[in-house]
């Protein structure tokens, strides 16, 4: 009788195996994401004067498909009818409103820019007069060679780290600077949302009969999670500017009230800007609470007025209107919401990532929640 042959790797050995390929398949997936990831960021910087015009379009298109239908059932009028009707309905509300309040904001826009040498001026008047030691001691520093270079060089090192670590605000600011492509993509995107809204089908219809190659079981999941994120996006934009046209109003009756320069316009910006979550909160404080120390009559109590109407348009935000308007459609965690703000920007290279950032986060959570309940049980 022979003896059975040993093996040719022992336990040890067979688990070691074992545990570096998995590790060597985890290596793998990482690189092959960041390596999608790339490719994206590169192909939407590439082609991102095409492409947020569509993105617009599209989001507005899902917004508004409801309103359309809405408008087709109710007038009983064909689809391209009520399309016209619906256009012609927004323009009229975007006349009145510009009519109401864009006269005080571009004479606001004009004051500011004719007070910040008045208000720079003031704020290093009050420097030299509340700290004269220090500015002695910057000045005296500054007389140095080797502590002017230091200096020169801090300086050019934190505008390098702000273009690492604020691709997304730069990039947007490059986009803005492209008066002529911003013209040209803002003009296209009535007519691409025209065709969008002809379709009286909701877009995840036909999804499943161009996904053959797929299992049955995988297609219905792709259709799932096609629809869960259509609902993601059109509940995340539609709360936000809700929300965020509330805020503005909101912001801009107590600023004005309390006697703050430029109130209609900072807050309408800060209330625009909150589509994507703190930056109108960040950018808003920043320039707010300066202008409410520096500007004429201002000072430490319009400081904290000013400081005390931000508070309570946020608490109204917090404990009102998203629960009301938005409820828990995201599920994120604050900290979650910012790092995915700047992973997005930095991912899509631009305004377009960061504005996208929130739905697309919830959007992989959904996918992981799916993939854990559904296919890792099913492995293990």
């Amino acid at each position: 009788m022979t003896e059975p042959e040993a093996p040719f790797f022992s336990p040890a050995q067979r688990k070691l195996i074992g545990s570096a390929a998995g590790l060597a398949a985890f290596l793998a997936i990482i690189a092959l994401t960041v390596l999608i990831f790339v490719v994206m960021s590169r192909t939407v910087g590439r082609f991102s004067g095409m492409l947020w015009p569509l993105a617009i379009a599209g989001i507005v298109a899902l917004m508004l498909r409801p309103v359309a239908g809405f408008l087709e059932r109710r007038l009983h009028v064909s689809r391209v009818m009520s399309v016209i009707i619906l256009y012609a309905l927004v323009i009229i509300a975007l006349a009145g409103t510009l009519l109401a309040i864009l006269p005080a904001v571009i004479s606001q826009m004009i004051d500011l820019v004719q007070s910040l040498p008045e208000m720079w001026r003031s704020a290093s008047e009050f420097v030299q007069l509340q700290y004269p030691g220090w500015v002695e001691i910057f000045d005296r520093q500054m007389e140095n060679e080797t502590i002017r270079n230091i200096v020169d060089g801090g300086v050019e090192k934190a505008r390098e780290l702000a273009m690492s670590v604020f691709p997304g605000l730069l990039a947007a600011g490059g986009q803005v600077l492209g008066l002529f492509g911003a013209a040209a993509g803002l003009a296209i995107i009535p007519i691409y949302l025209f065709f969008f809204l002809q379709s009286d089908e909701e877009p995840t219809t036909h999804l499943a009969d161009y996904l053959p190659f797929l299992k049955e079981g995988m297609r219905e999941d792709v259709v799932f999670l096609a629809r869960e994120f259509i609902g993601i996006v059109v509940t995340f934009f539609r709360g936000q500017l809700l929300i965020g046209l509330i805020m503005g109003v909101l912001l801009s009756i107590g600023f004005t009230l309390a006697g703050l320069k430029f109130g209609i316009l900072m807050g309408m910006t800060i209330g625009i800007l909150n589509i994507i979550p703190y930056l109108g909160t960040i950018l808003g404080l920043s320039a707010a609470l300066p202008t409410a120390f520096f500007q004429p009559e201002g000072g430490i109590v319009l400081v904290g007025i000013t400081l005390g109407v931000f508070i309570a348009v946020q608490i109204i935000e917090s404990y009102l209107l998203t629960p009301k308007i938005m409820g828990k459609s995201t599920g994120l965690h604050p900290v979650t919401i910012i790092i995915a703000i700047f992973f997005w920007g930095t991912a899509l290279g631009g305004i377009l990532g960061m504005v996208l950032a929130i739905p697309l986060t919830a959007f992989l959570v959904t996918v992981w929640r799916l993939a854990k309940r559904k296919y890792f049980v099913e492995m293990a």
